[in-house]
């Protein structure tokens, strides 16, 4: 009798958890969203979990709100969870559930971008390095290895998020179906596949898909709502969605450009408040929902930036800073544009809504200079070699990102042209371990001329991945690393030597107690390390350093690089902490600087000639 009634309790319990789960609903009107049947307008802003410190998801997210966002959208990178095929991660700063879920504790509704490809400046589009060990998979396609991949790895996105949907009593209103297809293709069966994999996923909601306005009708599945991004006048947003959805809305922007991102070695790109706040008006007044992109755009670390690539134009390693000149900084602080959209957003909220106050800007601090004390020569810490007759990519090293030395003996006393065949994309030279120069294939840069001593000579190569290809067709043209053939005065060298260092775990390169300060030529680990009494963000002056990473407490901030525009590298606040912190500094040309310094302010605007001579 007691099992029974304990029975009919947990029945109980699962029947009104049930009733609880299914007290909304967010449906299509003829021109408008409807939550619980009423009309609804998202004021959405973009906001990616992976470019922010966990720590740190609900105070932006409370600075959402006070700008009068009721809603945010974030992409889901497949490359962060599935980082080697089959192993799958939603730890940590990749727990995207309890992003979700932090959301929803503020009163904020989700927008998710799940779909296999992301673009957003991100290491190959999100996609995992992994896939083009695949023979013969055709990313963004119906070829079979590619689906089947993407089958199991939105499945494992499914059991995340789709009982967080809002027919399930969560705060996810829309997804995504793939991302922005018709600047691709316009294969209508491989989005059907999509919407398809996604409802066998779980997400049983409200899809649409999201396209450029002169792509919408490639991009596009019949059935579901179009999203347009880039336009934002009024008239031709329902023009363009009439003419793809029957006839109807509702009206959906979703991705509204408030500014632009940064790539390496050009000016800062920022766009005056005023350019846009008439805009952002007009599209509120008329109806219109909105997805602002971005409206915080963060950091992009640990070796994730995107790059762009075009026949038109050189390739374009995008900067670790994804500060994009968006409402909320690089550091989450409100600027001019934040307050100027706030007050935008409040002519239009609904009768007796207000918003809440927009919270202080976040204290940041100076560092005085301090000095680091141990330095890891890379020559004197290689790892085992991986040996060939020809060079190996990274990936057929199965190394997805980070660094490859390459190493070879040749004849020398003569001199003559080294060529390296589509190098991809940074290569350092080394004569006896002497530097030589440098290849950097933004400059279309593939040869250079070099005198080799007498004798036998060492011959090493030092290349750098600064970030797959995101958008376009070369998607499919994107191993790293040597990718062809390496030749001197006219002819082919072969047997190599290969050493890895992608640098998932600074750890690895801990200076042995012998040699504190080691000597020689090539990239370097320098560690040092400094006390702080109070805990603030900062922002470590790179200005007088040349090209490498920088890892605080072992958390990775991204890349610098003399060159520019950023000569900053953003240090949040939860990554400190009172008394010592530890600083490691990967440095691939000035290895001989020991001085380091931290900042009150970012740089992010400021372009330099290099001179590695």
């Amino acid at each position: 009798m007691k099992k029974k009634l304990l029975w009919l309790v947990a029945i109980c319990i699962s029947l009104s958890a049930t009733a609880q789960q299914a007290k909304h609903s967010f449906t299509l009107g003829e021109s408008d969203f409807l939550l619980d049947g009423k009309p609804f307008q998202i004021i959405s802003g973009e906001l990616h979990y992976p470019r922010v410190p966990k720590e740190a998801w609900r105070e932006r997210m409370k600075m959402a709100k006070a700008m009068g966002l009721n809603t945010i959208g974030t992409y889901v990178f497949w490359n962060l969870h599935e980082p080697q095929k089959d192993k799958f991660d939603f730890s940590g700063n990749k727990n995207i559930a309890e992003f979700v879920k932090i959301a929803q504790e503020e009163g904020l509704w989700v927008i998710l971008r799940p779909s296999p490809y992301v673009c957003a400046e991100w290491e190959f589009g999100g996609y995992p390095y992994w896939l083009q060990n695949e023979k013969g998979l055709v990313v963004r396609s119906t070829e079979k290895q590619y689906l089947e991949e993407y089958r199991k790895y939105i499945q494992q996105v499914g059991k995340q998020l789709a009982p967080l949907q809002i027919n399930h009593g969560g705060n996810i209103i829309m997804v995504q179906v793939e991302n922005e297809y018709g600047s691709y293709a316009a294969d209508k069966k491989y989005l059907d596949i999509n919407r398809k994999m996604f409802i066998d996923a779980g997400f049983d909601g409200l899809l649409y898909t999201c396209d450029p306005a002169a792509d919408v009708k490639d991009g596009h599945l019949p059935g579901l709502l179009p999203g347009v991004n880039g336009i934002d006048n009024p008239e031709k947003i329902r023009k363009l969605v009439n003419e793809n959805h029957n006839g109807k809305g509702p009206y959906f922007i979703a991705e509204w450009y408030p500014a632009w991102f940064d790539w390496w070695g050009t000016a800062h790109h920022t766009v005056p408040a005023a350019q846009y706040t008439k805009k952002l008006d007009s599209v509120l007044a008329a109806g219109i929902s909105i997805n602002m992109y971005m409206f915080h755009g963060g950091t992009t670390r640990d070796f994730m930036n995107g790059a762009n690539y075009k026949d038109i134009s050189p390739y374009e390693p995008q900067t670790s800073s994804y500060d994009y000149d968006a409402p909320l900084n690089e550091a989450g602080n409100a600027t001019d544009k934040f307050m100027q959209f706030r007050s935008v957003i409040e002519k239009h909220l609904p009768a007796g809504q207000t918003l809440p106050a927009v919270p202080a800007a976040k204290p940041s601090m100076a560092i005085a200079p301090f000095k680091l004390t141990e330095k890891t020569a890379l020559f004197n810490a290689l790892p085992a070699p991986v040996k060939n007759a020809t060079p190996l990519t990274f990936e057929d090293l199965k190394q997805d990102y980070g660094y490859v030395l390459y190493r070879t003996t040749i004849q020398g006393g003569r001199e003559g042209e080294l060529q390296l065949k589509q190098l991809r994309d940074y290569a350092i030279i080394y004569v006896n371990q002497k530097w030589a120069g440098i290849l950097d294939r933004r400059l279309n840069q593939n040869a250079i001329t070099i005198t080799l001593p007498k004798g036998k000579v060492q011959l090493d190569i030092f290349v750098e991945n600064m970030g797959r290809v995101n958008f376009g067709k070369y998607l499919l043209e994107n191993k790293k690393g040597i990718t062809e053939q390496v030749s001197f005065a006219g002819k082919e060298i072969k047997n190599w030597s290969m050493y890895g260092f992608p640098f998932n775990d600074i750890n690895s390169y801990k200076t042995k107690p012998a040699a504190l300060y080691e000597n020689g030529n090539g990239p370097a680990v320098l560690r040092g390390t400094f006390d702080i009494n109070t805990v603030a963000d900062t922002y470590l002056d790179m200005t007088d350093w040349g090209k490498g990473v920088v890892w605080i407490n072992g958390h990775n901030l991204g890349k610098y690089w003399a060159i520019g525009p950023q000569q900053t590298l953003y240090v949040p606040k939860e990554w400190l902490k009172q008394g010592k912190n530890e600083v490691a500094v990967l440095e691939l040309l000035q290895t001989d600087l020991q001085m380091l310094k931290a900042i009150d302010q970012p740089i992010l605007n400021t372009l330099k000639k290099l001179n590695v001579d």
